[in-house]
């Protein structure tokens, strides 16, 4: 009796919490929407400068790894 009342009072602990900490991570959402956009994008933010990279990353890649006979 005594081992089934603290099982009980384990899951209302646990329920009691999991909900408190549910509660709490709704209340964070305020919906508040900050923009900071300050003006020109950086270099290493247009799409391009990727693109361009990654070709090059590849074509060294490949003549590195090539195997010469």
């Amino acid at each position: 009796m005594k081992n089934q009342l603290i099982k009980y009072a384990q899951y209302l602990f646990m329920l009691t919490l999991s909900m408190s900490v549910s509660l709490m991570t709704f209340a964070q959402d305020g919906g508040l929407d900050i923009d900071v956009s300050i003006g020109e994008p950086e270099w290493y933010q247009q799409t391009w400068v990727w693109v361009v990279g990654a070709a090059v990353f590849v074509l060294i890649l490949v003549g590195l790894l090539r195997k010469k006979k």
